[in-house]
């Protein structure tokens, strides 16, 4: 596929590689600016499926006073 793109742009080398990047950052604009923003609304990222039961699971103990690491010459 991308040897058929390379024969399609006209040009020598230099300027095929110019308009190769310019196509490649004209896709993702396209993508960014126009695509997604119109798909997100049909992608289910913002669905979550975790229960508040299994968020005990991933619960992370906070270190206590004593389990702190101490800097000398402080007086905290």
């Amino acid at each position: 596929m991308y040897a058929v793109l390379w024969r399609a742009l006209p040009g020598p080398r230099w300027l095929k590689v110019v308009q190769a990047v310019a196509l490649a950052l004209a896709v993702v604009a396209f993508c960014f600016l126009w695509l997604f923003p119109r798909i997100s609304p049909l992608l289910p990222f913002s669905q979550t499926t975790v229960g508040d039961d299994s968020a005990a699971l991933f619960h992370r103990a906070e270190p206590g006073p004593s389990s702190a690491p101490t800097i000398p010459g402080s007086h905290s």
